[in-house]
């Protein structure tokens, strides 16, 4: 609870600060997210929506020690579909959050791909950071007509590479194509809802794809 209480003193100073400055930093801050949102396929309350999920999941783990303090759990929100990434002691850390995080009001459905085993380290998590980036850059050389690399969201967790987003068959076999020939990536899982056409629900696709093998 003490980070937590740091947490959101912090967030009160940074919010009063801007108050008394005239408000830039929210200026600021509203100007980019508008931006984000004009390139999203997402609705803007969808968006909100997101980060809402993803501040909620946090309180919930530190609303619940005997998880918190098992687990290494990081939770990602996509158009109201969660995924839950990391690590814990145990599977019934995992699905006991995993079940909290169902029980939101706004969660669609939740991925829950938290492996039992040792926390990652500060080595993986970097590797996961690079493999991040080289698999956002990569996806800029996706050639789809219309396709913007700013709708799909890269999670990493132990080389292995989650690709969540709001795509058309066409642009989600051709990113997953592309990523799975990313170096260092051990293996590609869709988290994708694949646009239909007309005005039906999205509906999630086929999941896990190996990464390509390497011929040198």
């Amino acid at each position: 609870m003490p980070m937590l209480r740091f947490a959101l003193a912090a967030a009160g100073g940074i919010l009063l600060a801007s108050q008394l400055s005239g408000c830039p930093t929210m200026v600021v801050g509203g100007a980019a997210q508008t931006a984000a949102v004009a390139h999203d396929r997402r609705t803007a309350g969808t968006y909100i929506g997101d980060d809402e999920i993803e501040i909620s999941a946090v309180r919930l783990l530190y609303e619940n020690p005997d998880i918190k303090d098992r687990s290494n759990i990081s939770t990602t929100s996509y158009n109201l579909v969660v995924l839950l990434t990391g690590q814990a002691a145990d599977a019934q850390a995992a699905a006991r959050f995993a079940e909290l995080i169902a029980k939101l009001p706004a969660v669609k459905r939740v991925h829950n791909e938290v492996v039992v085993g040792p926390e990652a380290t500060i080595g993986d998590d970097s590797s996961d950071a690079y493999v991040t980036s080289k698999v956002k850059l990569a996806l800029f050389e996706v050639k789809v007509p219309g396709f913007d690399p700013t709708r799909v969201k890269v999670v990493t967790s132990k080389n292995v590479v989650y690709l969540m987003g709001l795509l058309t068959p066409g642009e989600s076999d051709a990113v997953v194509e592309k990523v799975r020939r990313v170096s260092g990536v051990a293996r590609v899982v869709k988290v994708f809802e694949t646009l239909p056409p007309g005005n039906a629900p999205a509906a999630p696709s086929p999941r896990e794809q190996p990464a390509a093998q390497s011929t040198g």
